[in-house]
């Protein structure tokens, strides 16, 4: 029973387990690290409602999640974000997306178009054993395109290769931006089910394609 019992804690995770607690606390961090996080929000000037704790089982969980209400940067399509992901990626926006659009682009950034933050299911698109995404915790968040207030869309599915050279330079800026600041971002270079978004995880790996 003791086997089975560790099997099943092990299965879908990406980081080394954590010692089992008597309370049965929550997979995620703790009380004071997001406690911690919500201060580094406010002193950024970040508004955002704080969420429930909520297990769903299989591996998938919300723990120190928030909304993401005003960044500076509107965000379409972003649900529940674990705060410590959603702090580093309203710095990114603000100060990584938003200059290089106006500096390359000569635009000011009116939106950036995600494609969710949290979904209960594995990787894809990986080799080696099933394991549960970084979605899976709401602790990523995959971007599909830039919108410029004038108009423009940048898109990673249609820009990624795009023959325009400021086009390019802004996205190989972006994600250069985004990999100095999260442990893991995907881009179309690394396989094909990432040809429509950048991913982009707080999980500390240093893993930028």
């Amino acid at each position: 029973m003791l086997l089975a019992a560790l099997l099943l804690a092990a299965c879908g995770r990406t980081e080394r387990p954590a010692p089992p607690s008597a309370r049965g606390e929550l997979e995620g961090p703790s009380l004071r690290e997001t406690r911690q996080c919500f201060a580094d929000l406010r002193a950024l000037g970040v508004d955002f409602q704080p969420l429930p704790d909520k297990q769903y089982g299989g591996g998938c969980a919300l723990v120190g999640t928030v909304k993401l209400l005003d960044i500076g940067v509107p965000t379409a399509n972003l649900g529940a974000v674990r705060c410590g992901e959603a702090r580093t990626y309203a710095a990114w926006a603000r100060n990584g997306v938003a200059p290089a659009a106006y500096q390359i682009l000569g635009a000011e950034l009116s939106r950036i178009v995600s494609m969710g933050s949290y979904a209960c299911r594995n990787t894809i698109g990986t080799k080696g054993p099933a394991r549960r995404s970084g979605h899976a915790l709401a602790n990523a968040i995959d971007i599909a395109a830039f919108e410029l207030k004038d108009g423009r869309r940048i898109s990673i599915l249609n820009d990624w290769r795009s023959p325009d050279p400021a086009v390019q330079q802004f996205l190989r800026t972006v994600h250069a931006s985004a990999c100095r600041r999260f442990g893991t971002v995907l881009s179309p270079d690394y396989n094909a089910v990432h040809r429509d978004h950048l991913h982009l995880e707080d999980d500390g790996a240093r893993f930028c394609r």
